[in-house]
């Protein structure tokens, strides 16, 4: 743990700040960059390797930087780096002074497995702000659904305002991606009933039974869901509205949905 870097033009720093600014790099190297303790642990407990992690010890306290690297890989390389360094690649503005560069992982939809034997999947089209995908995220997480399916995405997972806006929930969740084409072929061939959230000849959400294997997919609050999932949908579910406007934040929409199949199923 002596190795350390105090010059701003050194290449490990432009390499983590090319990660961090462009998806391209990202895609290229296999890599992205996870800031924070807790959401360092959260990517490891995920099943995410550390390559480099580094620490400003003007910030991280001892015992909690030896903690921390007592949890990594032993292939891990850690590298102290000057508060300087540590501003300029920090992406908030209150964080505890580590900095790790991760692999990325292959989210194809063939890698998605289910302990459950049915299981519950949340599955947004097309979301195009990080926060609104940080925020499905975090509601997944919370109930702890099976599986995110991210159809047709427009931003990469490891975008840092998603990772950010996610609070580590991009690490706690099985998350896929691919076409909507791809994603109904897919669970059709699992027999994963599909409740796509559409204004058009839909039901009452509540009036769905969904104990058994069940996907539940929105789209953006700007154009909804394509015609294809109202095509292939087991049954297009809608939330009643009692307002002046018919619609709301994805985030919020999905969680309505996505609580009513947890207390159908007793919350397990």
């Amino acid at each position: 743990m002596n190795k350390s870097i105090s010059s701003l033009q050194n290449p490990l720093v432009k390499q983590v700040v090319q990660l961090m600014e462009k998806s391209r790099e990202r895609r290229k190297q296999g890599l992205f960059v996870v800031e924070g303790q807790r959401e360092i642990q959260l990517a490891l407990s995920g099943g995410y390797s550390i390559e480099t992690l580094l620490y400003c010890t003007d910030i991280i306290g001892y015992l909690a930087l030896e903690m921390l690297v007592d949890s990594l890989d032993e292939a891990t390389e850690s590298i102290q780096i000057s508060k300087e360094i540590y501003q300029k690649l920090a992406y908030r503005g209150s964080t505890e002074g580590v900095i790790a560069i991760a692999k990325t992982k292959d989210l194809n939809l063939e890698n998605l497995t289910f302990s459950n034997k049915n299981p519950l999947i949340l599955v947004a089209e097309a979301p195009e702000k990080p926060g609104n995908i940080g925020a499905l995220l975090r509601t997944a997480d919370a109930a702890n659904v099976d599986a995110v399916i991210i159809a047709s995405p427009k931003t990469d997972l490891y975008n840092p305002n998603i990772l950010r806006s996610s609070v580590g929930c991009a690490f706690t969740n099985a998350i896929g991606m691919a076409t909507s084409e791809e994603i109904i072929a897919f669970l059709k061939e699992k027999n994963i009933a599909i409740y796509s959230a559409i204004l058009q000849e839909a039901v009452p959400y509540h009036t769905q039974d969904y104990t058994q294997a069940s996907a539940i997919v929105v789209g953006t609050e700007a154009d909804g869901l394509s015609e294809i999932w109202r095509e292939h949908s087991t049954k297009n579910i809608i939330i009643p509205m009692q307002g002046a406007i018919d619609s709301m934040n994805v985030s919020v929409a999905a969680g309505i949905l996505i609580f009513e199949a947890k207390r159908q199923r007793q919350f397990q």
